[in-house]
């Protein structure tokens, strides 16, 4: 998906991207909306925070929170 204006599928940049992102907000629910719109489902889990690509809602890898 999406990451800094280029299509990419590499964990460790998406990471970084939504990392990024998560700093300009004040909730967590503000965060997984404003990644809807880039195309990510975010999903807390026991391992983590699932990043999913939209519309397959394809599991790309997990954040470790």
């Amino acid at each position: 998906m999406f990451a800094d204006n280029k299509l990419t599928e590499d964990m460790i940049e998406i990471e970084a991207f939504l990392l990024r992102e998560r700093e300009k907000v004040l909730s967590d629910a503000e965060w997984r909306f404003r990644m809807r719109g880039y195309g990510y489902n975010l999903r807390r889990t026991d391992c983590g925070i699932e990043v999913a690509r939209l519309p397959q809602n394809r599991v790309l890898g997990t954040l470790k929170f």
